[in-house]
């Protein structure tokens, strides 16, 4: 299935990095949080995808231009020029980079890809977040309900530690719990092409009236996924993924 990438904000609250680079280029192990998202999809076999870009889409351009060479052993011979190449495996990957405007709100985003969409369902998700999610289950999840819209939906770690109480005494301790019930939208979302009916232009936000309204006429629904999931908009977060695929224990890592 085709995927679209949200790559498009300004990521201002991280703005050490993001002064240089939109927020899907700052890297985890030396690699872009684009690339780690795209390899999740490219682990089940979904290999085209739409870079919607917007902040800084010239640092996404460069790369993917280049990341051919940047793959590669190289030997330039400076005397005329030449340049040999020696051969590695490389990914299978169509990247679609679409200029969808430096203004342009989530929904507008995706109006925007309406060609490259076509007549398919698709997947779309953002640009700042990792998950171990299963997408051959969402994807027969998404099937069976033949609804318009599937939504990931998940329940994030909280921030601090939480603590239960029996008097003054602490009988347990959970270092991340998460947040009960507490679900919200994780990305990783399944659409049908006639979502896009749903989205008025470039100042829509995906997230309000075309989500609220495809919950009221009965075409949205929701993945529970259980399993890890962390989006990066702190540095605090960018680190917990930076120490997570450091000490090879990033669950989103489900490639060899």
């Amino acid at each position: 299935m085709k995927v679209i990438i949200l790559a498009g904000g300004l990521g201002t609250r991280l703005q050490e990095e993001t002064n240089v680079k939109p927020k899907p280029m700052v890297e985890i192990g030396s690699k872009p949080i684009l690339w780690h998202i795209m390899k999740i999809y490219s682990t089940y076999g979904h290999e085209d995808f739409a870079i919607a870009m917007g902040y800084k889409a010239e640092v996404i351009q460069s790369y993917f231009l280049n990341y051919y060479y940047r793959q590669c052993d190289l030997t330039v011979h400076l005397k005329n020029g030449k340049v040999d190449i020696s051969e590695k495996e490389h990914e299978n990957w169509n990247v679609f980079l679409a200029q969808t405007g430096e203004s342009t709100m989530t929904g507008g985003r995706v109006k925007r890809l309406k060609e490259w969409i076509g007549s398919d369902p698709f997947m779309l998700t953002y640009g700042d977040g990792v998950a171990n999610v299963d997408l051959n289950r969402l994807l027969e999840f998404h099937k069976s309900h033949k609804k318009l819209a599937t939504i990931t939906a998940v329940r994030p770690p909280a921030r601090f530690g939480g603590l239960s109480f029996n008097g003054d005494q602490v009988v347990h301790f959970d270092e991340k719990p998460q947040i009960g019930e507490g679900w919200i939208n994780g990305g990783f979302f399944i659409l049908e092409p006639q979502v896009l009916d749903y989205i008025e232009g470039d100042d829509t936000v995906f997230e309000k009236a075309p989500l609220a309204n495809l919950s009221r006429d009965g075409q949205l629904i929701a993945y529970r996924h259980d399993g890890f999931w962390q989006c990066m908009d702190t540095k605090r977060e960018l680190q917990l993924l930076e120490d997570l695929w450091s000490t090879g224990k990033a669950p989103w890592k489900i490639w060899n």
